[in-house]
C-alpha cells in the first residue's frame, strides 16, 4: 500500500506544472505586458517622416546633390518598409509599399543616374503616387506636392 501511494504521489507531482514553468509563465507574461506597452509609431508619425524627407528630397535633387538625394529617398524607403513592419494591422499599409515601391525604384534611378530632368519627372510621378494613394485610402484631403521653399532652412542642399 505504501509502494502505491508513493508512486500515486509521485504521477500527481509529474502532472502539474513545475515551480520553473510557473516561473517562465510569470516571466512569459511580464515580457507579454512590456511589448504591449511599448511605444509604436503611428501612421500618421511615418507620413510626416516621409514628408519630411520628401521636401529634403526635392531640394537635393533641385541642386544635384546626388549623395543627399540617395540619402533622403532611402529615408523614405526605410519608413515605407517601417510602415508594414509597425503599422500591419491596417488596410492602408499594405497599399502604401504597393503603391510607392515602383515610383520610388525609378526616381532612385534616376538620381544613381544623376539624371536632373529624369529627377524631376520622378519626382513629380512620386508625388503624384503619393496623392493617388491618400484618394485611394479615404485620405484625399491630404494633398502634397514639391516644395516651395526648404522645411529646414539649418540645412545645405548644394
Amino acid at each position: 500500500m505504501r509502494t502505491r501511494s508513493f508512486f500515486l504521489l509521485l504521477l500527481l507531482s509529474a502532472c502539474g506544472p513545475s515551480q520553473y514553468e510557473r516561473e517562465l509563465q510569470v516571466q512569459v507574461d511580464s515580457l507579454q505586458h512590456q511589448v504591449a506597452r511599448t511605444y509604436k509609431p503611428g501612421l500618421g508619425e511615418f507620413m510626416s517622416n516621409i514628408q519630411a524627407h520628401h521636401n529634403k528630397l526635392w531640394f537635393a535633387g533641385r541642386h544635384r546633390n546626388w549623395k543627399l538625394a540617395d540619402f533622403e529617398i532611402h529615408e523614405i524607403m526605410e519608413a515605407v518598409n517601417d510602415i508594414g513592419t509597425f503599422q500591419a494591422e491596417r488596410k492602408e499599409s499594405k497599399m502604401v509599399p504597393e503603391m510607392l515601391t515602383p515610383a520610388l525604384d525609378t526616381l532612385a534611378d534616376a538620381i544613381r543616374l544623376q539624371n536632373g530632368e529624369e529627377f524631376d519627372k520622378r519626382f513629380e510621378a512620386l508625388t503624384n503616387t503619393c496623392n493617388n494613394c491618400h484618394r485611394a485610402t479615404g485620405f484625399e484631403f491630404n494633398v502634397v506636392k514639391a516644395p516651395e521653399t526648404p522645411a529646414y532652412d539649418n540645412q545645405r542642399y548644394e
